[in-house]
């Protein structure tokens, strides 16, 4: 089932995505559903906060981008219950996108690899190192769990240029082609 995409200016995209358990209420369900709805939405991440569920859980195919990125070649996974335990000191810059965003694409300086420890569906230990675009794609899709978004690594200057579009994006003044949900707006 496609799910609609919680937009920028939502309080949930704010919040700490809490440890899950296997016994999390259909959870198979779940990441089917977000697969399904990341790829109706011609995404390569989506995290659970940007379906409305404050928990450490996202997904990713980013095998799309393999043509520019080599390193993405193959790679899709379901990352539960994620923590990124090292990050390297040598940065990168590309640009970036959201689903929650949509429209916007802003230059994001990330470390060029990380390591991350978490858990695949089956609830399994994981330890991987990733690079590259790669590690770029995990540390969007972390950074929901942990209730940044990609504007946050943006200057103040750039946030200002955007703030008209962000704002729009809040009130649900956006078409990008998929079910969203907007922030609840304050009542005068």
């Amino acid at each position: 089932m496609k799910l609609p995409v919680y937009l920028y200016g939502h309080p949930v995209l704010r919040e700490m995505g809490a440890d899950i358990t296997p016994d999390y209420p259909k959870l198979r369900e779940l990441i089917e559903n977000m697969w399904e709805t990341m790829y109706h939405s011609e995404g390569i991440g989506l995290a659970a906060p940007q379906i409305g569920l404050a928990i450490r859980l996202f997904v990713i195919d980013a095998d799309p981008m393999a043509d520019s990125f080599p390193e993405c070649k193959g790679f899709k996974r379901v990352f539960i219950n994620a923590h990124i335990v090292e990050s390297s000191p040598e940065k990168l810059t590309e640009t970036e996108g959201c689903l929650s965003i949509p429209g916007i694409h802003e230059d994001v300086v990330r470390p060029e690899s990380i390591t991350i420890e978490y858990v695949n569906e089956q609830f399994e230990p994981q330890r991987e190192v990733f690079t590259g675009f790669a590690a770029r794609v995990i540390q969007h899709e972390y950074d929901h769990i942990d209730g940044v978004l990609f504007i946050d690594h943006i200057s103040a200057i750039r946030k200002q240029l955007i703030r008209a579009k962000l704002m729009n994006i809040a009130k649900g003044k956006v078409n990008p082609g998929y079910r969203v949900v907007a922030a609840p707006q304050k009542r005068k």
